[in-house]
Order: C-alpha cells, then structure tokens, then sequence
C-alpha cells in the first residue's frame, strides 16, 4: 500500500569523505517500500557520533555508495507500507533505526525496525532516542547491571550516558557515578548520579566515592577514562566501552557485542512512557543545517541529544 507522496524529497548527504562541510543538501527521489517494509515522513532525526565517522570515513559500512545520506534513528509518522506488513497503518507515530538515510524527508526501513511513538514523547525526542537508548541498555546489559551495584559511568551528561544512568538506577543499582565537565553536574544530580569531573585524578576521585570499587563501568570517554574505570573496577569482564575499542584489547576487557533490536527498543521506550527515563535535547537544528548539528556533537561535553528537526 502506498501513499500519495511527492517524487522527490530533501536530504542531507556527502559525495567525499572529510569534515563537516562535506554535507550538502541535496534532492533525492522518495524511496519506495519493497515487502515487509515500511516508509516513514520524518519528523525528527538524531546525530551521534556514529554519522560522524560514517562522514570521516572511519567507519565504512557494506553496501554505502555516494551520495551517502547519513542518520540511523529517527521518528515520524507512517507513509506508506510494503507488501506483508501488518504491525503498522498509514500515520502511525513511530520510532525506529537504519544504519543510513535518516538525515531525509523520507525513510525506508524493515517493519522490525519500528515501534510504536508513546503519546507523552515529543517528536524531538523520539528522533534522538532509538540509537543511544538501545546502545546504553546493550551495554549496561553486557555490564550485568543490577541490585545494589554500584556503577560508573563516564561521558554521563550526553545522550548515551544520560540514559545510561537512568537505566541503571531503574535495574536497581544502590550508587551510580557519572563523570562530567564541573557546568554538566547539576544535571547529573537530577539524574540520580553523583558527579565527579573528568581527566587527571578520576580514579582517586572515583575510590572517594566509592573506596572499594565499583562493580560496573561503562566508557564513552576515551582511552584515559577507561583505564581509569578498569583500575576502580572490582571485575574487569564488567568494563565495557563504547569508544576506545584498541584500549580495551589491550587492557584485556571484554568488547561490546549485540544488535539493535525493536524488543530492545521497546522496552526502552516504555520505560519512558512510565517516567523511568528522560531526554534533554540541547539543540535542534533544521535539516539544511546538519553540518552546524554534527560540529555541535564533535565539539564533545555537551548535555543530551542533537536532534534535526526544522523541515523534517
């Protein structure tokens, strides 16, 4: 079943790899649903670090041919549905994932990639929320988060580490630390977490805190902050990062494994729909402007999600 739809459609993508100038609007044909598909109007898209590697050219995933349209999570309302779907009607509210292609009016993506948008979720958030949701409830599942832990988490104040946080005080944990820059903390507080600051002297920091270790710790800082989690960590198979994969091999930890999944995500959301998690959207930037969204996650520290919105 396909809806009315105009022929073509705007986008943001890049024809050479490098910064972000490299990103340019471009027009696009609309993208047709083939079976057990679906297309979805976007009406908000996030930027993760993810797409910013997609742009260097650090990470190059199979099938990607320029003009390469990047953006794996988004939110909008159901288009147009291919052949054997049945979980979803025409202007459905939905959120979901694709590795490419969500910095577009339109977007195709398999039916298992999509759960239903809860009513008490803006759009803005729902755009930001699939990819670090499900990253943070893969990795603090591999953490084997639960009662009474103690853990830490690094990065805590930006879109993954956020949630992180929320997601291990609703698992239970008793103390969850989250490393930030000193204006970030009081966001962390509301959070549940107790903030410390990065850089030199994390560890001492982190034992004054906790001065027999932390059972957990979740990286997405860097190298620097994951030797500091590995030295507080009580049990190294529960150091993961999501960053400093070359660091972990040579600290000996484990390396994160596992798939974005609609289960996944739709716990996570409803989680949110309960109020056990929140999202902060620092900033909001219309379509045309994705290069202005990406330089704004790579200047780092910042607070919640980068989202496009704008035209979408």
């Amino acid at each position: 079943m396909t809806a009315t739809a105009p022929t073509t459609m705007r986008a943001v993508a890049f024809t050479a790899h490098g910064p972000a100038e490299v990103l340019r609007p471009v027009d696009l044909p609309v993208p047709e649903p083939g079976p057990g598909e679906v297309r979805v109007r976007v009406r908000a898209a996030g930027v993760m670090p993810f797409d910013i590697g997609l742009r260097e050219g650090v990470i190059r995933p199979p099938g990607a041919v320029f003009p390469v349209v990047p953006g794996n999570e988004f939110a909008g309302t159901v288009d147009a549905l291919g052949s054997g779907v049945t979980g979803f009607g025409p202007g459905d509210p939905v959120l979901g994932f694709s590795l490419l292609g969500s910095y577009a009016e339109y977007v195709v993506v398999p039916e298992e990639n999509l759960v239903a948008k809860p009513d008490v979720m803006g759009w803005a958030e729902a755009g930001g929320f699939s990819g670090n949701a499900q990253g943070a409830h893969l990795a603090l599942g591999a953490m084997r988060v639960g009662p009474g832990d103690t853990v830490l988490i690094n990065a805590a104040a930006g879109g993954l580490g956020t949630l992180a946080v929320q997601l291990a005080r609703a698992w239970g944990a008793t103390t969850v630390i989250g490393t930030a820059s000193e204006p970030n903390h009081d966001h962390l507080r509301a959070l549940g977490a107790i903030p410390v600051t990065y850089g030199e002297g994390l560890e001492e920091r982190v034992r004054a805190i906790a001065p027999e270790g932390v059972d957990a710790a979740l990286d997405g800082a860097g190298a620097e902050a994951l030797r500091a989690s590995a030295a507080v960590a009580k049990y190294p198979d529960r150091v993961i990062t999501m960053v400093a994969t070359e660091e972990a091999r040579r600290l000996g930890l484990p390396e994160l494994a596992g798939a974005r999944t609609a289960s996944r995500l739709a716990e996570m959301t409803e989680l949110y729909a309960k109020g056990a998690l929140r999202l902060h959207i620092r900033a909001q930037y219309a379509l045309e402007r994705a290069a202005d969204a990406q330089r704004d996650v790579e200047r780092g520290h910042g607070r919640g999600k980068v989202v496009l919105t704008g035209r979408l």
